[in-house]
């Protein structure tokens, strides 16, 4: 590492501590010729690869990017886009590999998606499995109704509500 004052080719480690985050490790550095002191950040790099070929470094930005136009219009507001972006990020690093293709990524985007909202899941889907006719989306539809059919709605807290659908009646308990 390069003192960032006068250049030289070396420095020592001073301090070492962990980003809140956990992703990250900040260090304190020492230039053994100027004495003055910097700080760094190691980051392990996740490179992602596009369907070109090309390599860049993963983007949690990008992914809400992506995400965003799915959900636009939707009521899905930027902390919860962040909290999927921080998901998604935690699921490709989990993998353990420093390379990741698009197809991977956008992957580990259609799980949370779904849970957050499925219209833009289907939305981002469409794009991303590259749906080419209505029967597609009519396979998408039917596959999330019989997931939704399958377990307890989420979001029923005995309100009678469920998530995105009318008012169902709850039968009253005597107490």
């Amino acid at each position: 590492m390069h003192c960032p004052f006068c250049r030289h080719s070396d420095s020592r480690v001073v301090d070492s501590r962990t980003t809140d985050d956990g992703t990250s490790i900040r260090r304190r550095r020492q230039c053994p010729d100027c004495s003055r002191r910097f700080t760094t950040i190691e980051t392990a790099s996740l490179m992602v690869i596009k369907r070109s070929g090309v390599t860049e470094p993963f983007s949690r930005n990008k992914v809400i990017a992506g995400v965003r136009k799915a959900c636009q219009g939707r009521p899905v507001t930027e902390d919860a886009l962040a909290k999927l972006g921080q998901r998604v990020e935690e699921a490709v690093r989990a993998t353990g590999s420093a390379e990741l293709s698009t197809h991977d990524v956008g992957l580990a985007i259609l799980g949370p998606l779904r849970e957050l909202d499925l219209v833009a899941y289907l939305r981002f889907a469409s794009v991303y499995q590259a749906f080419d006719s209505l029967e597609d989306f009519e396979a998408a539809i039917a596959e999330l109704r019989e997931q939704r059919e399958q377990r307890p709605p989420a979001g029923d807290c005995g309100t009678g509500k469920t998530a995105g659908g009318p008012a169902v009646p709850v039968p009253a308990t005597a107490d």
